[in-house]
Order: C-alpha cells, then sequence, then structure tokens
C-alpha cells in the first residue's frame, strides 16, 4: 500500500530548505543548480526522512539528484570496506551517467564510489571493490558475477535503489533481481524510479518496498511537457531519407541531434548517409560497437563535436547530453515505453526540445498504441513539397503487409490477412516475379503448382529417372 504524495503547497523552492550539510550545498552550487526540480521538491524530503519510495518520473526530471542528495546525506563519510549504498540501473550508459552526477555531488566529501558493468574485465571491477567502497553502482548482471566470485560483501548495505525500474524488466533482469533481494539485509531503505509503470513494475514495487511513498511528477507513459512532437507518415524507407536529408539542411536549428533506430542493420545505413550526403560530424553506436568506440562517440556528442549521434534503443536510456535539439525516430519503437524514453533525451533540464518521429503504414498502428499509452496523439505534418516520394519496392511493401497482418492476427487469431488473400501466384500456370511485382511469363507450373524443369523438359519423377539411367547405361554397354 502506498501512501499519499506530500502537499504540493509545502514543497521546498531551494536547496537550503533540504537542510543538506554545507559540503553538498557548496557541490549543488558549482553543479549550477539554482532551484529544484518538482521531483527533487518531493522526493529528497521524504528520503531523508527515511521512507521507502516509489517515483515516477522522466528521465532528465533530476532524478539522480533526488535520490543522490539524500543518500550522500545518509552514508555521510567513508568507512569500513563494504558497500551501505547500491544503486541498480540496467545498462552501463546509464551507470556511467549516474557515477559522472554522484560524484559532483560528492565533491567536498570522502565517499568512495565505484561503478561496475559488463564489458570491462570482471578483475578490473574486483581490484576496485576490494579496495573498499561506500556507493556502490552497478548493472544486475555484474553486480551478481562479483558476489558470485566472492569479491563482493553486501551484509552492509542499508539503502537499495532501482533506477529505471521498466527497463530493467524489460531487459530480463528479474531474476538477478529476486536473488539479491534474497541476500541482502531485510532492514534498510528501498527506493524504485521508473519512467512508466506497467504491471511487471507494479509487481516489483509490491515485493521489495515497505510503506512506500508514491510521488508522481508526470502522469505514467506521458512524455516531458518540455519536448514538441510531430509525426510524418511516409511510405517507405528511402522517402523517410529523403525526408531526413531535407530537415537536417537547416544546421542552425538541427545542431545536435540523436537519431534512432529499431536495427543495427538500419543504424549503419543511416550513419554511413549521414556521413556521405549531410554536413557535420556523425557517430553511430549500437550492440555491435565496443564499450570504448560507445563512449568515445558519446563524449564528442557531449562536447560538441559531433551533430549527429544514430542510436539503436539499447542505448537511449543512458544518454545523458544537454541541449539536444532534436531527437528523430526513424523508425516507431515496437516496445511502446521506449518512445517516451528515446524522447526523453531532449527536453532536459527544463529546456525545450524537438521529437519527430518518421512511420510507415505498417508502423502506423505502433504509433497508435503509443499514443493510448500517452493518453494523448501526436501531432501530425504533412510531407514537405521539396522532399521527394519514391516508389516503394515490391519486397517492402510485401514485408510491410506481412508486419501489418501479424499485428491483426494478435488481435484477432482468425483473420486470415490481407496479405494472404493476395497471393495469386499460388495459382496453377501464374508466376509473380519478386523484382518487379508483375506477372512472369515462364515455364507453367504443374497441376501440383511445381514449375516443370524449363532446360529439361521432361518429368523428375523417380520412375522417370530411374528409366533414363536404364537407357543411358544400355547405349554405353552397345557403344563398347
Amino acid at each position: 500500500m502506498t501512501e499519499p504524495t506530500p502537499d504540493h503547497a509545502t514543497l521546498p523552492q531551494s536547496f537550503d530548505d533540504f537542510k543538506l550539510n554545507k559540503q553538498l550545498l557548496t557541490a549543488v552550487a558549482e553543479a549550477g543548480f539554482e532551484r529544484p526540480t518538482p521531483v527533487q521538491q518531493q522526493a529528497i524530503p521524504l528520503l531523508l526522512a527515511g521512507h521507502d519510495l516509489l517515483g515516477v518520473a522522466q528521465t532528465g526530471t533530476g532524478k539522480t539528484a533526488a535520490f543522490g542528495l539524500p543518500l550522500l546525506m545518509k552514508v555521510k563519510y567513508a568507512q569500513g570496506t563494504h558497500p551501505r549504498a547500491l544503486v541498480l540501473a540496467p545498462t552501463r550508459e546509464l551507470i556511467l551517467q549516474i557515477e559522472s552526477h554522484l560524484k559532483k555531488l560528492a565533491t567536498y566529501t570522502d565517499l568512495r564510489i565505484v561503478a561496475v558493468y559488463g564489458g570491462v574485465g570482471v578483475k578490473t571491477h574486483s581490484e576496485a571493490v576490494l579496495k573498499g567502497v561506500d556507493i556502490l553502482l552497478a548493472t544486475p548482471g555484474r553486480l551478481m558475477e562479483l558476489y558470485s566470485r566472492g569479491d563482493l560483501v553486501l551484509k552492509e548495505l542499508k539503502t537499495l535503489v532501482l533506477d529505471e525500474a521498466d527497463k530493467m524488466m524489460d531487459m530480463g533482469f528479474m531474476p538477478q533481481i529476486r536473488r539479491l533481494l534474497e541476500i541482502i539485509p531485510r532492514k534498510r531503505q528501498n527506493m524504485l524510479f521508473s519512467a512508466t509503470m506497467p504491471p511487471k513494475v507494479e509487481e516489483l514495487s509490491g515485493e521489495f518496498l515497505e510503506f512506500p511513498v508514491k510521488i508522481e511528477v508526470t502522469p505514467s507513459a506521458a512524455p516531458a511537457s518540455t519536448v514538441a512532437q510531430t509525426l510524418y507518415q511516409v511510405p517507405n524507407f528511402l522517402t523517410k531519407i529523403h525526408l531526413l536529408e531535407h530537415l537536417v539542411k537547416d544546421t542552425e536549428a538541427f545542431n545536435r541531434v540523436i537519431i534512432f533506430a529499431r536495427s543495427k542493420e538500419t543504424a549503419d545505413n543511416i550513419h554511413h548517409f549521414l556521413q556521405r550526403k549531410i554536413e557535420g560530424e556523425a557517430r553511430v553506436i549500437h550492440g555491435n560497437k565496443g564499450q570504448n568506440t560507445r563512449l568515445n562517440s558519446m563524449d564528442a556528442f557531449r562536447e560538441g563535436n559531433v551533430r549527429f549521434l544514430v542510436a539503436t534503443d539499447v542505448a537511449a536510456r543512458g544518454i545523458d547530453v544537454p541541449a539536444v535539439s532534436h531527437v528523430i525516430n526513424f523508425d516507431v519503437p515496437i516496445i511502446y515505453d521506449d518512445y517516451v524514453h528515446r524522447i526523453g533525451r531532449t527536453g532536459r533540464a527544463e529546456l525545450t526540445g524537438a521529437a519527430i518521429t518518421f512511420a510507415t503504414p505498417a508502423e502506423m498502428p505502433h504509433v497508435e498504441r503509443i499514443e493510448q499509452l500517452m493518453r494523448q496523439p501526436i501531432p501530425q505534418q504533412d510531407m514537405p513539397a521539396e522532399v521527394k516520394v519514391t516508389e516503394t519496392p515490391f519486397e517492402e511493401a510485401q514485408r510491410m503487409a506481412r508486419e501489418l497482418d501479424a499485428l491483426r492476427r494478435k488481435e484477432d487469431p482468425d483473420f486470415k490477412g490481407a496479405f494472404h488473400e493476395k497471393q495469386e501466384w499460388l495459382k496453377t500456370g501464374v508466376t509473380i516475379d519478386k523484382r518487379t511485382g508483375k506477372t512472369y511469363d515462364g515455364p507453367e507450373r504443374s497441376k501440383k503448382g511445381s514449375k516443370v524443369n524449363p532446360s529439361k523438359g521432361r518429368a523428375s519423377s523417380p520412375t522417370a529417372k530411374a528409366a533414363r539411367a536404364a537407357a543411358a547405361k544400355n547405349r554405353n554397354a552397345r557403344r563398347k
């Protein structure tokens, strides 16, 4: 059972109102925080008072400081060897982002903050942990790996934070989290933050939060109000490329752009196009890129040396870059919560931003589900007249038809499918050329639908093959 959210009329209006220690207030001022964000106003007093917390808030709303400042106040100073606070997050990019923020806030303390995550040799992290740690930041997989090796002792743990809990559920980390809850002390303070609140996250919160106070800065799955959204209906992939080329010609407006794609192949294709055709440096990050490559690309983008960052959803929640002008959804995400996380890369820290989505006919049903999830429509714009609209290739049209049929079958198991009804080439004597979509006047099919061998012009049954073999044998015998 969750307790009510605090009364907004009594919320603190400055960081001085939180009664933080001098070291933290100095670090907050140096970080450029002038006044607390809504999530900080609500969360910090509750966490300082020792409550368990269930927070529904988008990325870019100041969540890290919302749990980080109370965490630093509670841990206070370096002590012992084993971690007293643990922050779990789903990706190494997000862990590194949290590490950067917390270390800035802890500048004037002697606290040891250590981050551990996949993609780096476990020995490196083992040595770092064994030197002593006060606050441990970890991805679930690497955490349990260190624990299984005996390098990590969790008996001193007093605080547990789960950040981006919905993404952790999507990535299948529930078994590791349940195992963790079995081995850490029962008496502790718990915090769970999530951008959305699907049933899986509700279930998880019920398992480890005790009488939590729930705060909801924005409705679950609602995009930040600082992001202006636009939707273009686009017939095919090549027209998406033409539209992208048209939009980003405005170098002043589109000065720092993140482009999201569903697949690594599409991300690479977009990246190659940008490098060849568009002004400005472009980088691409996805699961096939090494960690150093991804981190270097992120740093270059953050520093303003890169204009375009092309990414798959694996990187969507680890990108924390100020003043991103635009997010472009080149593909519509099929995990609908990812839409909110993608567009949350812009309009951060109360700055304004824009999110533009390209959708083919096969992707429009996904757009409708996203609009239902957000409880608001995405404003549509007509295709600019200058954009070249190309004819959809036959194979791409077939693939989109299959995707639409698959979606409809999920809703109605008895649905046969429009694509199924159009398969005229299954009829005897009719063949469709897959390259053109037109009727192919080649050798007729047999009654069973199999082509007659055009080169041999004769039957190919086992009996016929045996007869031909016997005849050939007789001819050879006569020659001898």
